[in-house]
């Protein structure tokens, strides 16, 4: 074969193998996560959650959350349940529109509220489906090491810390395959 007929096969080639190495690339890029800002966490979380059969008043300057390129979220915010029946039993309220593994505890989207009980040096978190109360499962969070900052709640993107922080603990999270 003359040189003249190999170049373009090279080149087709070395193109092909310039594509694949950047596939990879393009698909973490499409699925990246961001902090959400204010404006996007007020449009999307309310001021009144439902919760079983309550519409319980949210505390919006607490909001946290991240947001992919894709527009799904995980946020969530401070519920305020004093004269509820909610009081003392949940303590946040989360809105999951991206499969998630908090602690072990694997959350497809939809609404949910979570409480904790304070174990020793940890927080033993309990995840209920926010329409109906009905436990998911329960999670352990565990004191953050050194002066970190106390939050009521952050939720960090996973370039960060993939953890979601409520006071001075900290409970890992794994994001799922869309």
């Amino acid at each position: 074969m003359s040189p003249l007929k190999q170049m373009p096969l090279a080149r087709f080639i070395v193109c092909g193998l310039v594509l694949l190495l950047l596939c990879p690339l393009a698909h973490s890029q499409r699925t990246a996560w961001r902090s959400a800002t204010d404006a996007e966490l007020a449009s999307l979380l309310p001021t009144r959650a439902a919760v079983e059969r309550e519409h319980i008043e949210t505390e919006m300057r607490t909001a946290s959350g991240i947001v992919n390129s894709r527009g799904r979220f995980i946020a969530g915010v401070v519920l305020i349940t004093a004269g509820y029946s909610a009081d003392g039993k949940y303590s946040h309220y989360l809105v999951v529109q991206a499969p998630i593994k908090i602690g072990g505890v694997a959350l497809k989207p939809g609404e949910y509220v979570f409480g904790w009980v304070r174990t020793g040096d940890a927080l033993s978190v309990h995840f209920h489906v926010a329409a109906t109360g009905g436990l998911v499962g329960t999670a352990e969070a565990h004191r953050l090491g050194g002066a970190s900052r106390v939050e009521s709640l952050r939720i960090w993107p996973p370039n960060d810390k993939d953890m979601i922080q409520i006071g001075r603990f900290g409970i890992p999270y794994e994001l799922g395959e869309e």
